[in-house]
């Protein structure tokens, strides 16, 4: 159960209501007289061969009593129910005060313990009275993969997230080299303390610094893409990822304009201006990166 499935859900909802009923309404029987429970099974039957991943099938009478047992290939399913009330079930208040097909929200099943959603189909007989109310169960997950080719759980999603996973263990690995060497040029450093070359602290410092931003980069979209969470709304994610991601890169530049600064003052004066160069472009980089942080708190705001 992930958020990302929930919102999903909310994408496709009405494509999945108007698929559903479409199929229902397609092999059941309504508005004919002598409609039969018989009739009923006859037709799940068939629904179930063209509706695949179906958890279960059963029937209410016009009170919400359970009048067949379920329909299900799942042994957790099958075999049970008949008599059980329903009339509390937020499927059936709705059919009846819909009076037509209705796909409800995803809720934990007692059975299985997963997300799933029910679609309720009403029968009617001849003079238009609800005499039964035909409920097929789906897991959520699985209605996703039917309806929704680019979801997570379809086989498209599935490849990105393996291609994801792979860019994320190779960031992770760039990461890790960059962090070790950023260590090591410390403890060499640690070593020669009266000796200390400034141009080595500041390449630690980078190489740290740059460490860190990819990090933060790898934990994002190992979250987002690959496991699928999403503790805050996907904007506030991507938006945070980007303003660390961009305050560890304009550090790290920074450190590098001050290193070319004491190294031309130090050898080559010339060679200043390049400093200065890089110097303005990491003053545009932090004005830039205001104007979107505000920008940011003001969409809050609204």
């Amino acid at each position: 159960m992930t958020i990302k499935e929930i919102e999903e859900f909310s994408q496709i909802r009405t494509k999945a209501r108007a698929y559903l009923c479409y199929m229902l309404s397609r092999s059941l029987p309504n508005r004919v007289p002598g409609i039969t429970l018989k009739d009923l099974k006859v037709a799940l039957r068939s629904i179930n061969k063209t509706i695949k991943n179906v958890e279960a099938m059963y029937i209410l009478d016009a009170k919400g009593r359970q009048v067949i047992n379920t329909i299900s290939l799942d042994p957790r399913y099958a075999r049970k129910g008949l008599g059980e009330n329903r009339s509390k079930r937020a499927y059936y208040y709705k059919v009846i005060k819909e009076r037509r097909c209705v796909l409800t929200d995803p809720y934990p099943s007692i059975e299985s313990n997963t997300l799933i959603v029910t679609v309720a189909y009403p029968i009617f007989n001849e003079k238009d009275e609800l005499i039964y109310i035909v409920c097929i169960d789906i897991a959520l997950d699985k209605l996703l993969g039917m309806i929704n080719v680019a979801s997570v759980d379809a086989i498209s999603g599935k490849v990105m997230k393996y291609i994801y996973g792979a860019f994320t263990l190779a960031l992770f690995f760039v990461a890790m080299l960059l962090f070790i060497k950023g260590i090591h040029s410390v403890v060499e450093i640690g070593g020669k303390i009266y000796q200390i070359d400034v141009k080595n602290v500041f390449e630690s410092t980078i190489l740290l610094t740059l460490s860190l931003a990819i990090f933060d980069l790898v934990k994002a979209m190992f979250e987002e893409e690959v496991l699928g969470e999403h503790h805050k709304p996907a904007a506030d994610d991507i938006h945070k990822t980007m303003v660390r991601f961009l305050g560890s890169i304009i550090i790290a530049l920074a450190i590098e304009a001050l290193m070319l600064v004491f190294k031309f003052a130090l050898t080559d004066s010339s060679k200043l201006l390049y400093a200065v160069y890089l110097i303005l472009a990491i003053t545009a980089l932090l004005i830039g990166l205001s104007i979107y942080i505000k920008s940011l708190h003001q969409n809050d705001r609204k």
